[in-house]
């Protein structure tokens, strides 16, 4: 039996049943369960569960507004549920510090697919025994705590832009393409995933860049990839 704790937030008591008796066939039954937004903060604090299944539409307060508050105290992957699928929406979920963006109606295994996706990834950082940090230019990456320094200030990150950043920074100075960041970070067929990873470069130029519209650090090649550089490297 899995350990993880699976947070589930949605106000309508048939979808939280869906999602639970689906990752309940896969072995998760460590599920925790909220049906408005303020007592999801509030569980999330007190429980720490490893990911959420996060509704956009709550009675109370939205599911953005809700990601906001726990990316205060938490990383944990969040995957939004919202049956609104405007590309604008999408992109302000991402924007909050989501991860992944499901529509409805959607499929309960696909759900759970995605859900061992982010655990993956998840494991993957905390089972890493590297003790280092990576330097570039002004930006200090370190993969053991999550954590990204431009100068003296802290980088606020969500866990994808992070792990964008640490897998460029990896390859400094080699072009990575579109597909091959697509399939490396979100474990993926990388075909179509073109809007998908520009959007979270966008974001991520927008927290490390001094101007994001002439970016020093991210430098886009095109038609190949992105490629990471020291700006104070000639």
């Amino acid at each position: 039996m899995n350990e993880y704790k699976i947070m589930l937030v949605d106000d309508e008591p048939d979808i939280l049943d869906v999602l639970e008796k689906a990752l309940n066939i896969e072995g998760y039954f460590n599920i925790i369960k909220s049906g408005n937004g303020l007592s999801a903060i509030s569980i999330c604090k007190e429980a720490q569960p490893d990911v959420i299944i996060l509704d956009v539409m709550l009675p109370d307060i939205d599911g953005y507004e809700v990601c906001k508050q726990i990316r205060q105290f938490s990383h944990c992957p969040i995957l939004f549920l919202s049956s609104k699928n405007d590309e604008l929406d999408k992109i302000l979920g991402l924007a909050v510090g989501g991860d992944d963006y499901v529509t409805k109606p959607f499929s309960p295994r696909e759900v759970v697919y995605r859900v061992k996706a982010q655990l993956r990834r998840a494991r993957y950082k905390h089972n890493s025994t590297n003790d280092y940090s990576i330097k570039v230019g002004e930006l200090m990456i370190d993969p053991n705590g999550c954590r990204v320094m431009k100068g003296n200030k802290e980088v606020e990150l969500t866990a994808r832009e992070f792990e964008i950043l640490q897998y460029l920074a990896e390859n400094k100075g080699r072009v990575i393409s579109r597909e091959r960041l697509y399939e490396t970070i979100w474990g993926e067929d990388g075909f179509g995933c073109d809007n998908t990873v520009m959007v979270h470069i966008r974001h991520l130029r927008e927290k490390i860049e001094d101007n994001p519209s002439i970016p020093k650090y991210i430098i886009t090649m095109k038609g190949l990839g992105y490629k990471l550089v020291n700006p104070y490297e000639k």
